[in-house]
């Protein structure tokens, strides 16, 4: 295929996955009340999060149906990224990476699951450095904002292990040059933790990087038990 093609290809495969997100954002607009009280419970307040501008509570609701539209999008997502990319590998390779697809998709969810579990514990480290002098007015875009950037960040790490596992599968990565490269591997993902989690909290990096740590282990062991 010419550049050009390659690029026509892209193309159709971005505007495909922009288009999956349609049906899982109308459902969680439609329960986006619902969704916004389950996100909210975590918080150690009752009190309603304030807004400041007129058109506030309607982009909150967009926020959220859009974030219900990625997570429940992300099967098409994968299975157009995969048929991208698949036309460059061999037939030995892409009967290797196509059971590990579909298993993307439960790796993502679980992030999201473990994003959600942490939620508590990193609200609750920050409201407690409130003082009878500083008093936190949380607002609900500064919210819903920190939540969402939270949910897809471990959703995608949650990808780490596959990506390396199929890496090992085209022989760019080996278990034994993953053992090799621990050191570098864990002053990258503490470094990488800290940038890409939302807020100020400890809670969340250091989760995300135990998180990170656990599964590049898992992935020694999967790319070992593979021949590799």
């Amino acid at each position: 295929m010419t550049l050009s093609g390659h690029l026509i290809e892209l193309r159709n495969r971005i505007f495909i996955s922009v288009f999956s997100l349609l049906p899982g954002t109308v459902l969680g607009y439609i329960f986006s009340d619902r969704l916004i009280e389950i996100l909210k419970a975590p918080l150690p307040t009752k009190d309603a999060l304030q807004t400041l501008n007129l058109t506030g509570p309607f982009m909150i609701h967009l926020q959220v149906a859009i974030t219900v539209g990625v997570i429940l999008g992300m099967p098409v997502i994968l299975y157009q990224f995969w048929r991208f990319i698949s036309p460059g590998l061999s037939p030995q390779e892409r009967s290797a990476a196509r059971p590990w697809v579909p298993l993307a998709l439960l790796f993502f969810a679980l992030g999201v699951g473990v994003a959600y579990f942490i939620l508590p514990y990193a609200t609750g480290f920050l409201y407690g450095f409130q003082t009878k002098d500083i008093h936190l007015l949380l607002t609900a875009e500064n919210y819903f904002g920190f939540i969402t950037i939270l949910f897809l960040a471990f959703g995608l790490v949650m990808e780490f292990p596959i990506v390396l596992v199929l890496l090992s599968k085209i022989g760019i990565v080996s278990s034994a040059l993953l053992r090799r490269s621990r050191r570098m591997a864990v002053l990258g993902i503490v470094i990488f933790s800290a940038l890409i989690t939302p807020g100020a909290d400890l809670v969340s990096p250091i989760v995300m990087a135990v998180t990170m740590y656990g599964l590049y282990e898992v992935s020694i062991i999967m790319i070992r038990l593979g021949g590799r």
